[in-house]
C-alpha cells in the first residue's frame, strides 16, 4: 500500500523531493505531520497560492485526504517544524537563507519546504535544458 496516494488518487509529483528533506532534517514518517507535510508542499507546487491563506485553501484539502480537521493537520505541521528545529537546525536556517532564533509557525515552515523543493524542481528544469 502506498501511503501517499488518497483512494483512487496518483502520487502527486514531488513527495520523494519532500520527503528526502524531512528525512534530513531528521523527520520520519512515524508523524502523522509528515505526510500532511509531504502532501500540503505537493499541493502548493500545484498552485503556489495556497500559502496566502493556508486555513481557507490548504489545510482543510489536507484535512479532507487524511480524514481529519484543519486545526489536526496545522498542530502536526507545526509538530514537525519543532523537530526539524531541534534535530537539524543547521540545515533548516540553510534552507530559510537566514538565522533563527525560533522554531518556525507551520506557515512559515511550508513556505521554506516549497521554496527548496521549487528551486530544486527549477534548477533541475534547468540543467535539462543545457
Amino acid at each position: 500500500m502506498n501511503l501517499y496516494k488518497a483512494k483512487g488518487d496518483e502520487t502527486l509529483p514531488y513527495l520523494n523531493a519532500t520527503c528526502d528533506l524531512l528525512y534530513s532534517l531528521g523527520v520520519t514518517a512515524n508523524y502523522k505531520g509528515f505526510l500532511h507535510t509531504t502532501y500540503a508542499v505537493s499541493l502548493c507546487m500545484e498552485r503556489q497560492d495556497r500559502l496566502l491563506l493556508v486555513t481557507k485553501w490548504l489545510y482543510p484539502d489536507v484535512a479532507r485526504r487524511y480524514g481529519t480537521n484543519w486545526k489536526a493537520v496545522e498542530r502536526n505541521i507545526r509538530t514537525v517544524s519543532r523537530i526539524a528545529w531541534i534535530r537539524n537546525r543547521v540545515l533548516l536556517e540553510s534552507l530559510a537563507q537566514r538565522p533563527l532564533d525560533r522554531h518556525l509557525c507551520s506557515t512559515e515552515f511550508l513556505a521554506v519546504l516549497f521554496h527548496a523543493v521549487y528551486s530544486a524542481e527549477f534548477q533541475d528544469l534547468s540543467s535539462s535544458k543545457s
